[in-house]
């Protein structure tokens, strides 16, 4: 008997795939920018905003969407006036947003169960309303990656290069930062917010390791997502494990049989080639 015979596990299939596709799309330019932790970070934000709702008997997902807007904004204004650095701006993120939002989870009275499945994940209580959310907001995420690529892609190679020609370099950098923040929210029923870095930043990885140029390793860390979340989830359902860390672990999964395989394509094609021809050494010449 099939457990996709049930509506939850459909639910939860969909999901999956539309954060399996929309986290890389976004990925891409985090890893560019050297921002990979960055989701982190706002993840740990978002967990204060869960406990903010919970608190309020209101949405945690909610709650979460705007504190983590309001949190990616703010640093990446301090990072953009140059008030604080980066690595400062990451620690702001986590230590704080994780230690208020563990204490006002503790004030809510809720279960350490219900936090942890924010944490985690836990793709198979996915509702309808949870799952019209995720298609909503990931599909304008990926949208947003998909029409601004030239924009985005010129900011994180070069800023100062893209404001001489024109760009509005603080507006695409705000976008980046609320997009990353509402992938890691809607991420939460997923693969948790502890989590859905390492599905931004590993398909990413994966790709780059045996393609050239911006457009392809994108297409290619999208689908390398969308098979880490399906089969991740496979994995889950038939194994009894925790849907998020499996979607990771085979993320990693691909990311280590990439990188054997292009290893092993490289060095068969050192083998077939032959070494290039040496010219032979002059001679020294004794007058005698």
């Amino acid at each position: 008997m099939s457990l996709f015979q049930y509506d939850f596990m459909i639910r939860a299939l969909i999901g999956a795939l539309i954060i399996g596709l929309a986290a890389p799309s976004l990925g891409i330019y985090l890893v560019q920018r050297k921002l990979s932790l960055i989701g982190d970070g706002i993840g740990h934000v978002a967990l204060t905003g869960v406990g903010i709702g919970l608190l309020m008997h209101r949405s945690p997902v909610i709650a979460a969407v705007v504190v983590a807007i309001i949190g990616a904004v703010g640093i990446e204004l301090l990072r953009e006036r140059g008030r604080t650095s980066g690595d400062m701006a990451l620690a702001l993120l986590f230590y704080g947003g994780i230690a208020g939002g563990v204490m006002l989870v503790g004030l809510s009275d809720s279960s350490s169960a219900a936090l942890t499945s924010y944490l985690f994940g836990a793709l198979t209580t996915t509702r309808t309303a949870d799952l019209i959310t995720i298609g909503v907001l990931g599909g304008l995420v990926l949208i947003t990656m998909l029409l601004l690529r030239p924009a985005l892609f010129a900011v994180c190679q070069d800023e100062e290069y893209a404001r001489v020609s024109g760009l509005p370099v603080r507006t695409l950098n705000l976008i980046l930062a609320v997009t990353t923040a509402v992938t890691v929210t809607i991420a939460m029923r997923t693969v948790g917010l502890l989590l859905i870095s390492a599905l931004m930043v590993i398909p990413v990885a994966a790709a780059q390791q045996f393609t050239r140029g911006f457009r392809a390793t994108m297409t290619a860390a999208m689908l390398f997502g969308l098979l880490a979340a399906g089969s991740g989830l496979f994995v889950a359902a038939g194994l009894d494990t925790a849907p998020g860390a499996s979607v990771v672990v085979l993320a990693i999964a691909i990311f280590l049989v990439v990188s054997a395989a292009v290893a092993v394509r490289h060095a068969l094609h050192r083998r077939r080639t032959p070494p290039a021809a040496t010219e032979p050494e002059p001679q020294e010449v004794v007058l005698r």
